[in-house]
């Protein structure tokens, strides 16, 4: 008699398109720190907004991520201190 176990092979988590609005004070020298926090990401699309005389500024982009990088990588971008929000657009 033989005896066979199915085991299912490890599913890569499914990425998703996201779309991230960041704000952000201190104009263009901001942005290589924020675009640095989306180190190792693949970015699709990517606009900075920065204004002479606007106080904030934005940068927004889309991402592909796996539903649980999401909420870390919004965390790392709200840890920078130029950041007043980070949320998905």
């Amino acid at each position: 008699m033989s005896t066979s176990f199915a085991i299912p092979a490890p599913r890569s988590a499914m990425l998703l398109r996201r779309r991230i609005a960041t704000y952000f004070v201190g104009g263009a020298e901001q942005i290589a720190p924020l675009v640095g926090a989306l180190d190792g990401r693949l970015v699709h699309e990517l606009t900075v907004d920065v204004k002479d005389g606007v106080r904030e500024s934005s940068m927004v982009c889309a991402v592909l991520l796996a539903a649980e990088e999401t909420g870390p990588l919004l965390d790392r971008l709200r840890e920078l201190p130029s950041v007043v929000s980070a949320e998905l657009a």
